[in-house]
């Protein structure tokens, strides 16, 4: 009888143990998988890495587009507009005083720009 009751143990402790799940090991790439946060994030309008910087009293307003960081076609076009009506910008925070341009982008922009 005490033969039985070490199997029975054995036999139990084997079922608890078989009931885990396993996991298969995942293939291997060979380019690593990149989490959510850790996605590159590029940007076409990337021009203060390359030293390039756009004149607000000359460029077009597709050329504002283009370099600008948060400005797309119709703030541009605000810009050449204020620009036309009120003359050339005295200064680069004067930008500020176009509609739909706000502090924020300004300061994200600022090595972008010249006069």
């Amino acid at each position: 009888m005490e033969k039985s009751w070490y199997q029975a143990i054995i036999l139990s402790g084997l079922l608890m143990a078989g009931m885990g799940q396993t996991l298969a090991a995942p293939p291997k790439s060979a380019e690593p998988t990149k989490l959510p946060d850790q996605v590159e994030i590029t940007d076409s309008k990337s021009s203060a890495v390359n030293g390039e910087q756009v004149s607000i009293n000359q460029a077009s307003a597709s050329e504002l587009a283009k370099m600008l960081n948060g400005v797309g076609l119709r703030k541009a076009e605000a810009i050449v507009s204020y620009r036309k009506q009120y003359g050339p910008f005295t200064a680069i925070e004067q930008l500020s005083e176009v509609p739909g341009i706000g502090e924020a982008l300004l300061k994200r922009n600022l090595v972008n720009l010249k006069l």
